[in-house]
């Protein structure tokens, strides 16, 4: 038997409904919203996704040569439509509103509702500042599940942005930046020491006993160690790497024991930070307390702050929100508020965020706020109660021989044309066998024509819910609505 490839999802006919049934709600909320569709290939330039997802997820990209280019399978739509947007829409008014639904692709471990291709529903503002753009989002987020009558979520907020600027105060480098905030759930999960282990785990012994000298910055550093080198009377010249590989290499480990003292203080404060978990009103305080302990300001927090304040004037009930700074994402190009909403049993349902520095790193001409959201679509069907999108009412056409099949089609082509979901027997049973099957199948109506409706120019229209039936001549089909009989 040929299957599915393995973590991939068979989607059958009533799931398949089922799913365009949800799907039709999150869009049409997204539309309310003032939302426009954008519709992007499933193949993109490799480069485009390696470059900012994070290695989590860049080692769970789809990625092969063909024509000599490296392409990559769609593991998410936000870079995708950023750069569509680099490429066509920077003419546009801002902010820019899009939204989109369709396949993404990880290599993901297969488990409940993960597969590796599965839909993501979502919209992003470009051109949309915080705080505004960011509690518009989280409120839109919430109204989609709303509008499925999903009750019981609740939506985890964090900020990249503000732990940034905590480490920025300390003086950190940029790479043990992001480091650093790239582990704030290991940090969450396993404390101090996992990332600790994280951060040291290719950093190797103190080259060659050196110590960087204080205040040098990377051109005065680069010349520091070049001498140095020289006069130990060291070949950068053998080996694989070239001199000047070997000069960064060395740069970035002497760097990282010169910033260590640095990198414990922030470890200090992201632990603290990374206990908070629970209401705006009991979070916010235990952020500012640690703020004004640590002799630290931080606008972010104030931003924050009016993401919250916001989100309340859109309607959004603050109980429904839990303040989480050991909320990471896993994405790179992250630089402000960050959140994820989760059902009752912890289910991830959607998840977005901030990511201002993403249009000019894709080759935007100006820097160009933007914020987002996606939903996982196929875990909100499973979550949210049955949705089935509206079908019209189903007919069966009954030729009761071979004779009568042409009349049969024009009888069809007379009911599609007033609503209705229309097929004809192709296999010339009899009568009693189709109404059989039509009964089976959830089949509303049977047409039934032979020689009599063929020559008379009628059909006979048998409603088997109730048992009814009666003679309709076919150009009476056009004033009658058969579907309420």
């Amino acid at each position: 038997m040929i299957e599915a490839v393995r973590g991939m999802h068979d989607r059958l006919p009533l799931e398949q409904r089922a799913a365009a049934g949800v799907r039709e709600a999150l869009e049409a909320t997204l539309v309310a919203y003032g939302y426009r569709a954008i519709d992007l290939p499933l193949l993109e330039q490799r480069d485009l996704y390696l470059r900012k997802l994070g290695e989590e997820l860049a080692g769970k990209v789809y990625e092969f040569s063909f024509g000599g280019r490296d392409l990559a399978l769609r593991p998410e739509w936000t870079a995708s439509v950023l750069r569509a947007y680099v490429a066509h829409l920077q003419d546009q008014p801002l902010p820019l509103r899009l939204h989109y639904a369709g396949p993404v692709f990880r290599y993901e471990r297969p488990q409940r509702h993960t597969y590796r291709q599965f839909t993501q529903v979502g919209g992003e503002i470009i051109g949309g500042p915080a705080p505004r753009a960011d509690a518009e989002v989280l409120a839109l987020a919430c109204a989609g599940l709303d509008a499925l009558g999903l009750d019981t979520y609740r939506v985890h907020v964090g900020h990249v942005g503000l732990v940034r600027q905590i480490l920025a105060r300390l003086g950190l480098s940029e790479r043990a930046q992001n480091a650093l905030v790239w582990s704030l759930e290991r940090l969450r999960d396993g404390g101090p020491m996992a990332v600790r282990a994280r951060l040291h785990e290719d950093a190797g012994e103190q080259p060659l006993g050196l110590t960087l000298p204080p205040g040098l910055d990377e051109t005065q550093a680069t010349a520091w160690l070049l001498r140095t080198l020289e006069a130990m009377q060291i070949d950068l010249r053998t080996g694989t790497r070239s001199p000047e590989a070997v000069v960064e290499r060395l740069l970035r480990k002497l760097r990282r024991a010169d910033e260590q003292p640095a990198v414990e203080h922030a470890l200090t404060i992201l632990t603290q930070l990374s206990t908070i978990s629970g209401p705006p009103a009991v979070s916010m305080p235990a952020v500012a307390a640690i703020l004004t302990a640590h002799d630290l300001v931080c606008p972010a927090y104030d931003e924050l702050q009016a993401i919250v304040q916001l989100v309340a004037a859109h309607g959004l009930d603050p109980a429904r929100i839990t303040i989480d700074f050991g909320l990471g994402r896993g994405l790179h190009y992250y630089t402000g508020m960050i959140f994820e909403i989760d059902d009752a049993a912890g289910l991830q349902l959607c998840g977005g965020g901030r990511y201002d520095d993403l249009v000019t790193a894709l080759g935007g001409r100006t820097a160009t706020p933007a914020v987002g959201f996606t939903y996982g679509l196929e875990r909100v069907v499973a979550a949210a109660p049955p949705v089935l999108s509206d079908l019209p009412p189903t007919a069966l056409v009954a030729p009761i021989s071979d004779e009568d099949y042409a009349y049969a089609q024009e009888v069809a082509r007379c009911l599609r044309e007033q609503g209705l979901i229309v097929t004809v027997d192709l296999r010339s049973r009899p009568l009693a066998r189709n109404l059989s099957d039509a009964a089976r199948r959830g089949i509303a109506f049977v047409a039934i024509v032979g020689s009599e409706e063929r020559a008379d120019r009628t059909l006979v229209w048998r409603d088997l819910a109730h048992h009814d039936e009666r003679r309709i001549a076919l150009d009476a089909l056009a004033s009658l609505n058969l579907a309420s009989w």
